[in-house]
C-alpha cells in the first residue's frame, strides 16, 4: 500500500471498470455451486494488504491495521472462507511516542502492507514489515495466536513486502515501489545479507508494489500489485535474483461487491488438494478494504490465471473440496461480555492504550486517560471492525463514575466522526449526540464535534446504539439510539454521513471511549458489547 506522500502511490481512483488482459471464464452458474458455494467477499470487514499462508491444513492470513494496536492481525480458517481472528503479529506499536498519542499522532502510519510467513524447519511464524520508511521490524511466534515477540529491527525499510521461506530454508524477502529489489537475510533471520534490484517497472504499467514472494515447481515469482486496479506477476527461472519477466494477472477488472473497486493486493495460497486461490481486497469504502477469494489456474508455462464468472471477479465460486474442519471458527460478530483476563483478538485500541487506565471484571471498566476535548487526541479508544454491509452495535454503560468534564459514549470513527454518549458538566450527566469531528489530509483536526442533539438521562445505566451501513460506492448513513431497559430504542440526533474517500486506507470503526476534558479520576464501565446483522 502507499501512502499520500509517496511519489508513486495510491493516487488513481477506486471504482469499478471493464476489460481483462489475462483470465478464464467460468459460467455464471458454476455446476454445483447452488449445493455448496461461497458468497464474496469472504469476509466483511475491514483486513486490507492480505498475505495468505497454509500451514497443513489451517489457513491463516495477515492484514494491515496502522494506527491500531496490536497490530497486524493473524486470521485463521480451515476452509478459506469462514474465518476467525486468532491474534496479533505485533503486540504493541512501539516505534516512538507518536503511536501513545504522547505529543504527537500516528494516523495513517503504523502497520502497512506487511508479510506472513512459517518456517517449517523451525515450526516458526514470522511477520516482516516496515515503520515509517525508516527500518523494518521481524516478529516471530510458534502458534499464531501467539505469543508473538520481536526477533530483530533491520536498518533498510522493506516497503510493502513479501517474505519468502526457500525450499532451502534461506530467508527472502522482495519489496519496494516500481523498483523492486530482493534481499537475503542471514540464516537466523536477523540481518540482512545482501540486496539488489531485480525489477524496474516499465513506465507503460505505472506504479508496482504490495510484493509476495512464492518459489512454485522450482520458479520465483514475485505478486504485484498496481493500486488500485491492477494485479501483475514477475516471473524467474534462474534463482530469487532473476533476472524476471512480467505478465499481467488482471486490470480494471469488474469487482464482486456493487459500487466497490478492482480486487488487487493480496496473495496466493495452495489447498491440501492441489487447488490454488488468490486472496485479495476491494476497495469498499465507507467500511475500508474487504477480502474476496477466487480460483486460480495455471497455464502450461507457469502464468497465474484468475478464473472469472461472466468476465468479472465472481460474486459467487464452489466452495474449495477440502476436509471438513475440526471446529467452528469464532464469529466476528455477536456478544462480548469482557470475561476472562485479556482482550478477545476482535478489539483494536486507537493507538497504545494507557494500561493502567482500563480493565477486566465484571465487564469493562475505561478510566479516563486524557484530558482533551479531542477524541482524536483521546487514549483508550477501543475500536471494533464494522461488519457489511450493515451492522449494528450495542453497548451497556454503567456511567456512574463519571466526574464533572468527562465524556464517554459510542462512535462511528474516521477521519469525520460522530457519536452517542454522555457529557457530566456541573454535576449533571446528559445523553448527546455529536457530530462534526474532523480531520484534514494531514491528519490534523479540525473539529472538535458539534452537539447535534440531547436528552435528560436518569439511572446509572444506558444503552447505546450505533448503526451503519458500510455498503460502497456512496457516502453512506450512519445512525444513533439509545435505550433506558434494553428493549426500547429511542433514536437521537440526525444521520450521520459516513464518507467513503479512501486516502484514511481504515474504514470506519465503532469505538467505546471515555476522556476527561477537566482531571483524570472518573470511569465508565461496559458490561455487554453485541455487534449483530439484520
Amino acid at each position: 500500500m502507499s501512502c499520500s506522500d509517496q511519489p508513486l502511490g495510491r493516487r488513481r481512483v477506486l471504482g469499478t471498470a471493464t476489460g481483462l488482459v489475462t483470465a478464464a471464464l467460468l459460467p455464471s452458474t458454476p455446476a454445483g455451486a447452488a449445493a455448496a458455494a461461497f458468497t464474496n467477499p469472504v469476509i466483511w470487514q475491514d483486513f486490507a494488504d492480505i498475505d495468505i499462508i497454509r500451514v497443513g491444513a489451517t489457513y491463516y492470513a495477515s492484514a494491515s491495521t496502522m494506527h491500531y494496536s496490536p497490530g497486524a492481525p493473524v486470521l485463521r480458517s480451515y476452509d478459506l472462507v469462514n474465518w476467525e481472528i486468532a491474534g496479533h503479529s505485533v503486540p504493541v506499536l512501539d516505534f516512538g511516542t507518536k503511536y501513545d498519542l504522547n505529543g504527537a499522532r500516528g494516523y495513517v502510519r503504523g502497520i502497512w502492507a506487511s508479510s506472513l510467513a512459517y518456517r517449517p524447519s523451525n515450526a516458526t511464524f514470522y511477520w516482516l514489515g516496515q515503520i515509517d520508511f525508516a527500518r523494518t521490524y521481524i516478529y516471530t511466534a510458534t502458534a499464531a495466536e501467539g505469543p508473538w515477540s520481536r526477533l530483530t529491527t533491520i536498518s533498510t525499510p522493506y516497503y510493502d513486502a513479501g517474505l519468502l521461506v526457500d525450499t532451502d530454508d534461506t530467508l527472502y524477502v522482495a519489496y519496494g515501489n516500481t523498483t523492486i529489489s530482493v534481499a537475503q537475510l542471514s540464516p537466523d533471520g536477523r540481518n540482512q545479507v545482501r540486496t539488489q534490484q531485480v525489477f524496474t517497472t516499465p513506465s507503460s504499467v505505472g506504479t508496482l508494489e504490495g510484493a509476495r514472494f512464492y518459489k512454485i515447481n522450482g520458479q520465483y515469482y514475485i505478486f504485484l500489485t498496481r493500486p488500485a486496479n491492477g494485479q501483475y506477476i514477475l516471473k524467474s527461472s534462474s534463482g530469487p535474483f532473476g533476472p524476471y519477466t512480467m505478465r499481467q494477472v488482471l486490470l480494471d477488472l469488474r469487482g464482486p461487491i456493487d459500487g466497490g473497486g478492482v480486487p488487487h493486493q493480496g496473495g496466493l495460497v495452495q489447498t491440501q488438494s492441489g487447488a490454488w486461490y488468490y486472496m485479495a481486497f476491494v476497495d469498499a469504502y465507507p467500511g475500508g478494504r474487504v477480502p474476496a477469494l477466487a480460483p486460480v489456474t495455471w497455464t502450461a508455462d507457469g502464468w497465474p490465471v484468475v478464473q472469472l464468472v461472466n468476465g468479472a471477479w465472481g460474486t459467487s465460486y464452489p466452495t474449495p473440496a477440502l476436509p471438513a474442519p475440526p471446529r467452528q471458527v469464532t464469529p466476528m460478530t455477536g456478544v462480548d461480555t469482557f470475561d476472562g483476563t485479556s482482550l478477545k483478538p476482535r478489539w483494536e485500541w486507537n493507538h497504545n492504550p494507557d494500561n493502567t487506565k482500563w480493565s477486566l471484571g465484571n465487564g469493562l471498566t475505561l478510566r479516563t486517560a486524557t484530558v482533551t476535548d479531542d477524541l482524536y487526541w483521546a487514549r483508550n479508544t477501543l475500536t471494533h471492525r464494522i461488519q457489511g454491509p450493515t451492522s449494528t452495535a450495542t453497548v451497556l454503560l454503567d456511567h456512574s463514575a463519571m466526574r464533572d468534564g468527562d465524556r464517554a459514549g459510542l462512535a462511528l470513527l474516521r477521519d469525520s466522526s460522530a457519536w452517542i454518549g454522555l457529557k457530566r458538566d456541573g454535576g449533571t450527566t446528559r445523553l448527546v449526540m455529536v457530530n462534526g469531528l474532523t480531520m484534514d489530509g494531514s491528519w490534523n483536526t479540525t473539529g472538535t464535534g458539534t452537539e447535534a442533539a440531547s436528552t435528560p438521562v436518569s439511572g446509572s445505566r444506558v444503552w447505546l446504539r450505533a448503526s451503519a451501513d458500510i455498503r460502497p460506492g456512496a457516502a453512506r448513513p450512519g445512525t444513533f439510539s439509545y435505550s433506558t431497559d434494553g428493549t426500547t430504542f429511542v433514536r437521537l440526533g440526525p444521520a450521520f454521513s459516513m464518507g467513503n474517500d479512501w486516502r484514511f486506507f481504515m474504514g470506519y470503526r465503532f469505538a467505546l471511549f471515555n476522556h476527561a476534558t477537566q482531571a483524570l479520576g472518573g470511569s465508565v464501565r461496559v458490561p455487554r458489547f453485541e455487534l449483530s446483522t439484520p
